[in-house]
């Protein structure tokens, strides 16, 4: 259960009232039926099943940038929406208090975030900027959970000699010892700003790290990497600037609908527990279309998480249509959910994995799917 007593010193309460402009929200819209932290009212966290995290932590975009007041600004857009997943309870803890230093808001954030995440809650970070993965990360390690770790950005933030945080947080994040990251992916990097060397230290760290050509050539394929996911952090200048006017690193990028996708694929996780959005600079946007951006990308995590709650546990084999395959003279078996319509595939080791429905496509055609093969040399 979550103690919201706990967490009280490091939050500061919203305004429901103050979100939609002292106007009271339509019975249908998610403001209404949303369960948030305001003064003198504490939320009932053991009854939701996504909790909405805001932290104006801007320090670590370095000198003279801003992105403070982002979460209450995305708020403000994603309460107006309306709410179509009964079954999908929400609360809101309101902000984090912003720490004396940089490494204040760290403690203050991984505190936080430990016990919700003990508290078997899917905790949404509405965050500043992207360094604060980093305290995302530090919440599990601080309770030695080892975990898969996802993150979607243009850019591979490895810049050792750099002094801003948000661009070389993922130096510390995955090589820190003792260290608590099973395996990580990186989603929709684009070539020309990364490093080559970069890619090949990660690669032989057996680490996946997918370009953005490829992920937008078939998102499906994506779908099991957040399966298998337990922390997903995401950075705006994944999505391309004519959709998210606030990323002004490139005009290129995912189009709003499959940054909507990929939202919904994480809600679709059963093992993901954390989500941070961050990287969103209100000075940068134009018309709120970023934040509209990000409030439906919310709404799609919601719907995400309405498929997930109707997915059946891979022991109730009645709910899953069985393939027995010869591939490269290796026997293996693949799932495929009458519910969801989603694929699971067998290791040597009778571990069943996520996939899709592309691996049994080539494991039909006497191929061993990339996917099998990487998590084989994982192992």
């Amino acid at each position: 259960m979550a103690d919201f007593t706990l967490l009280h010193d490091y939050l500061l309460p919203i305004s429901r009232s103050g979100l939609n402009d002292d106007e009271e929200y339509d019975e249908y819209q998610i403001g209404s039926i949303a369960d948030l932290y305001e003064e003198g009212y504490t939320p009932n966290l053991d009854i939701a099943d996504i909790i909405l995290l805001g932290v104006g932590e801007d320090r670590g975009y370095g000198p003279g940038k801003k992105g403070g007041d982002a979460a209450d600004i995305v708020r403000k857009e994603f309460y107006s929406l309306y709410y179509w997943h009964k079954d999908v309870r929400i609360a809101d803890v309101g902000n984090l208090r912003r720490g004396v230093k940089l490494a204040d808001t760290y403690a203050a954030l991984r505190t936080v975030l430990a016990e919700l995440i003990n508290s078997n809650k899917t905790i949404i970070i509405l965050g500043g900027s992207h360094d604060l993965t980093y305290a995302q990360y530090k919440a599990y390690a601080s309770q030695k959970y080892v975990i898969e770790a996802t993150v979607a950005d243009a850019l591979i933030d490895l810049k050792e000699e750099s002094s801003i945080p948000a661009d070389s947080f993922l130096m510390d994040m995955l090589t820190e010892q003792p260290n608590y990251i099973r395996h990580y992916n990186h989603l929709g990097f684009q070539s020309y700003y990364v490093h080559p060397r970069m890619l090949e230290t990660l690669d032989k760290l057996r680490f996946d790290c997918y370009r953005l050509g490829k992920v937008r050539e078939n998102l499906e394929e994506i779908e099991p990497v957040l399966r298998n996911t337990d922390l997903l952090s995401l950075d705006i200048n994944i999505i391309k600037h004519n959709d998210a006017p606030a990323n002004t690193l490139s005009p290129n990028g995912l189009g709003g609908d499959e940054a909507c996708a990929l939202s919904r694929y994480a809600g679709m996780s059963g093992r993901l527990s954390t989500f941070g959005i961050y990287g969103y600079r209100p000075e940068k946007d134009r018309d709120l279309l970023t934040a509209r951006q990000i409030a439906q990308m919310l709404w799609y995590f919601m719907d995400g998480c309405s498929v997930k709650n109707k997915e059946a546990i891979l022991q109730d084999r009645d709910a899953f249509w069985e393939f027995n395959i010869v591939c490269a003279d290796i026997d293996t078996v693949f799932l495929k959910s009458k519910k969801t319509g989603r694929w699971w595939m067998q290791l040597p080791g009778k571990d069943f994995v996520p996939c899709a429905y592309n691996d049994y496509l080539l494991a039909s055609n006497n191929e061993i799917p990339e996917r099998w093969l990487r998590h084989q040399e994982r192992m």
